[in-house]
């Protein structure tokens, strides 16, 4: 068997408080129904957390609209920390995490409407979609990106998260992952130079080179009729300054995005492919690890800028929490998708404001 990937499963971000954080998630990206929430101790991060365990608290929430989740992670034992200079487009790491809606026009009116801070007008690039920036309460930018495809219609403005742009000193030697691991393999659109649509952001206004990858294959597994499509942004400074890692002298969980997560099955399989091509594991749980609620498989690898890309092999999920159900994935076929009504029962669990 080879290793599949399902999709996006989320995008972490570490805050000062999660449940406010998450409040500020449900009401704007519709991230309402939670999978787990756990406080618990980071054991198996020590690479990253400064080779010692940290106690955290952390929440994964899913829109049910489609999409992936997020991954809202508060450290408890320490005071998470900000970077130490202002984050600009192009530095190594992820820049934004990027929201999928079905109506870029409405959601970028609303959020006015409502006070978000949305950074650029409505725009496009090439033949790439609609979309626009906005930033959330906590310093995070998030491009609202338009979709086309939805696991079900709950009649909201966007859906879950849809990808990322991520810094890169090399576009061509990140895509020996992005392409040749991830699946990355259809290229949008491959521009450079200033844009226009970019002036506003942090660090805009230098000339870049920005890619826009996509997958041409539908996804496959248990969650990927939730998870959908997704689409990568790979941007490159080609002039003007000198990019700064995101993450430098910080720790993986401080403030900020900490990593973008893949829902995968065949994680063994997986870790060849990613040491043949120069990304070995560098953090695996190597059997199941338990989160109360959820439990599986996880491991992380680093892309060739230091961004930490996660892998999560589902092993136990809450499907109706109140009715003590969870299902065991663990000997299911690995392309085979679940039932949508299995799928939909997770928003018994919907947490309404």
């Amino acid at each position: 068997m080879s290793y599949v990937i399902s999709g996006i499963q989320q995008i972490g971000v570490g805050v000062k408080d999660a449940d406010e954080a998450w409040k500020w998630y449900r009401r704007f990206f519709g991230a309402d129904v939670p999978v787990f929430t756990e406080k618990a101790e980071a054991g198996l991060m020590l690479p990253y957390t400064g080779g010692q365990p940290r106690s955290r608290y952390a929440i994964l929430a899913l829109n049910m609209q489609g999409g992936g989740g997020f991954e809202i992670w508060q450290y408890t034992s320490r005071e998470p920390q900000p970077s130490s200079f202002d984050i600009q487009l192009g530095d190594y790491g992820i820049f934004s995490g990027k929201i999928k809606s079905p109506d870029v026009k409405r959601t970028y009116e609303y959020y006015q409407s409502q006070g978000v801070a949305c950074l650029s007008e409505i725009h496009r690039v090439g033949q790439g979609p609609l979309n626009f920036f906005a930033r959330d309460p906590y310093g995070n930018i998030f491009q609202v990106v338009e979709a086309a495809d939805w696991f079900q219609d709950r009649k909201q403005l966007t859906g879950g998260v849809y990808g990322a742009v991520i810094g890169v000193s090399d576009i061509g030697k990140a895509l020996t992952l992005y392409r040749d691991v991830l699946g990355y393999d259809e290229m949008v659109y491959d521009e450079t130079g200033t844009f226009e649509s970019l002036k506003a952001l942090p660090g805009g206004t230098v000339p870049v080179r920005r890619v826009l990858l996509r997958h041409k294959a539908e996804r496959a597994g248990a969650f990927a009729p939730l998870l959908g499509r997704s689409e990568l942004e790979l941007v490159q400074v080609t002039g003007g300054r000198e990019p700064r890692k995101i993450y430098d002298g910080r720790f993986w969980g401080d403030l900020g995005f900490i990593h973008l997560c893949f829902d995968v099955n065949g994680m063994d399989e997986l870790k060849a492919r990613c040491e043949a091509h120069g990304y070995p594991f560098t953090v695996d749980s190597s059997n199941s690890f338990d989160m109360g609620e959820a439990a599986g498989r996880f491991s992380y690898i680093e892309d060739p800028d230091g961004t930490l890309i996660e892998f999560v092999e589902t092993h136990k999920v809450p499907i109706m929490k109140k009715l003590g159900w969870y299902l065991n994935l663990k000997k299911r076929k690995p392309t085979k998708p679940l039932p949508r009504w299995m799928i939909k029962a997770m928003s018994l669990s919907r947490v309404k404001d």
